[in-house]
């Protein structure tokens, strides 16, 4: 099963909004030629994230947004207990660091799951008097609409599915978001850890571990570690539904 893909590997030197091939899935979405240039005023930095390194920690003051070029990462807090509790999966596209607007320091870890590439967006640049802040502003708005949208059907997923129907739905969801990096449809490598998957799911490491194995036994997937192939797209969606029958 190939492992690769068109964004897997950082380049060297900044690349502008204008010409990054993710320009389709993030801020510079559906922006003329104009509004492109005034976004490439803005993101002046591209960062790398070494797999295991934090992009920030909670508690870190919160003075950029960061959109994830290359690589894998996960939000997570740490519950009252001492526990980690993952909020998130984030993915070439998507945007990190939107939930300290408010507050003004970061509530969760940005964890890189693999090495990985941001680019660094200042919040001061939001407040500026400029046409770029204006595009940026706008932009941002449609990016948290969309993150509220993902967000309440996670909470939809834990709220009224049971153990299968929630892992099932996981990995559809998993593989529409890869597919539209470019990655297959169908064949997945998993960069997360069977526990992380618990822990945002809300079930234990083992009931992931019996869920993956009950479904590769239904004949709907194959998994070789983190290797992961959807033999039956259709009979997943039933089994992710609670149509079982």
């Amino acid at each position: 099963m190939s492992t690769q893909h068109p964004f897997a590997a950082p380049e060297l030197g900044k690349v502008p909004c204008s010409g990054c091939r993710l320009r389709a899935l993030c801020l510079p979405a559906n922006l003329s030629n104009w509004e492109l240039a005034q976004l490439d005023a803005l993101v002046n930095a591209q960062r790398p994230v070494a797999r295991g390194q934090s992009l920030f920690r909670a508690g870190d003051r919160f003075d950029s947004l960061y959109a994830v070029r290359t690589g894998f990462f996960k939000t997570c807090a740490t519950a009252e207990d001492g526990r980690e509790q993952v909020t998130g999966f984030q993915m070439p596209g998507d945007l990190l660091g939107l939930a300290a607007l408010d507050a003004g320091r970061h509530a969760v870890d940005a964890v890189a799951l693999e090495d990985a590439q941001v680019c660094v967006i200042p919040f001061d640049s939001l407040e500026a008097p400029s046409p770029g802040a204006h595009v940026l502003q706008r932009q941002l708005l449609k990016a948290m609409s969309r993150l509220i949208v993902r967000d309440h059907g996670v909470m939809l997923l834990l709220g009224s599915m049971r153990a299968g129907q929630r892992l099932a739905a996981f990995l559809l969801n998993l593989a529409q978001r890869l597919q539209a990096l470019g990655y297959s449809g169908s064949a997945l490598v998993l960069r997360m850890t069977r526990e992380e998957i618990g822990s945002y799911l809300g079930m234990k490491e083992e009931t992931v571990s019996r869920t993956f194995t009950g479904l590769q036994e239904q004949g709907l997937l194959e998994v070789r570690q983190r290797e992961l192939r959807i033999l039956d797209v259709a009979g997943l969606q039933r089994r992710a539904s609670g149509d079982v029958g």
